[in-house]
C-alpha cells in the first residue's frame, strides 16, 4: 500500500508540473505577439480620469490666442481714448486724450481728398465723405485702436465705435472712402476692406453712385503733382 501510494503521489507531482511548464509557455507565445493596438492611445469611449485631458488630433488642436478687438479688426500695438472735437475730413479726426489733442489717420482707408487751394482742388464726394464720418464720431468718446505713427506725426489707428464696430469699415462700407490698396496694399492692415469696398460699389453706395471715380492715391498725384485733374 506504501508503494501505491508513493507513485501516486509522484505522478501528480509530474502532470502539475507539466501544466505549469504549458502555461508558462502560452503567456509567452501570447505576449510575442503584435496586439494591433496602439496601446499609447485610450480606446475609443474610454474614460478620461480627473484633470487627465483627452489626447487631440491634428485637426483639433488649437493654439491659444486672445479674442480679436472690433470684430476681427487687427490688434493695435497701442490705445487712445479721448472725444473727438474736429472732423477735417472722411480719415481724418483730432482725439482729445488726457495727455492732449491727437491727429488720428484713420487705418487702412482713403477718403475723397478736400480741396487745400487753387492749386490742389477737392474731389467729388470729399465733403459727403467728411459729413458721414462726422455723424458717426463728432463729440463722441472713442477708443482709438494705434498702430503707429505716420510721417506727418499722426497716430495711425482704428476708431472703434461704442458698439464695438469700426469707423474704419463703415467709412468703406457705406461708400465714402476707398480701400487703401496703394503699394501693392502696404496700408491695408485691415483686410476685409477691399470686400467691403466691392459691396458698396456693387450696390452703387456714395461715391460710387458717379462713374470714372478716382482712387485718392491717384488724385495727389495726378492731380496734385501733374496738373491733370481732369
Amino acid at each position: 500500500m506504501r508503494g501505491k501510494s508513493s507513485f501516486r503521489g509522484g505522478s501528480k507531482l509530474t502532470a502539475l508540473i507539466v501544466a505549469l511548464i504549458l502555461a508558462a509557455a502560452g503567456a509567452i507565445v501570447n505576449w510575442l505577439q503584435p496586439s494591433g493596438r496602439d496601446e499609447s492611445r485610450p480606446p475609443a469611449g474610454a474614460a478620461t480620469a480627473p484633470g487627465q485631458s483627452q489626447p487631440q488630433s491634428p485637426s483639433q488642436s488649437r493654439t491659444p490666442s486672445g479674442p480679436a478687438p472690433a470684430g476681427g479688426v487687427p490688434q493695435g500695438s497701442y490705445t487712445l481714448t479721448g472725444t473727438v472735437v474736429n472732423v477735417s475730413d472722411g480719415d481724418t479726426v483730432t482725439l482729445r486724450a488726457p495727455d492732449g489733442q491727437r491727429r488720428i489717420r484713420m487705418d487702412s482707408i482713403d477718403a475723397p481728398e478736400e480741396g487745400h487751394g487753387a492749386d490742389q482742388p477737392g474731389q467729388p464726394y470729399a465733403e459727403a465723405s467728411r459729413k458721414n464720418l462726422a455723424g458717426l464720431v463728432a463729440g463722441k468718446t472713442l477708443t482709438a485702436q494705434c498702430y503707429e505713427k505716420d510721417q506727418y506725426g499722426r497716430d495711425v489707428c482704428a476708431l472703434i465705435l461704442e458698439d464695438g464696430r469700426s469707423a474704419n469699415r463703415l467709412q468703406v462700407e457705406s461708400g465714402y472712402a476707398w480701400a487703401y490698396t496703394a503699394r501693392k496694399g502696404d496700408y491695408l492692415r485691415d483686410k476685409a476692406m477691399p470686400d467691403l469696398q466691392r459691396q458698396a460699389k456693387d450696390a452703387g453706395r456714395g461715391l460710387w453712385v458717379q462713374q470714372g471715380a478716382m482712387q485718392p492715391w491717384k488724385w495727389r498725384y495726378d492731380c496734385w503733382r501733374q496738373r491733370q485733374c481732369g
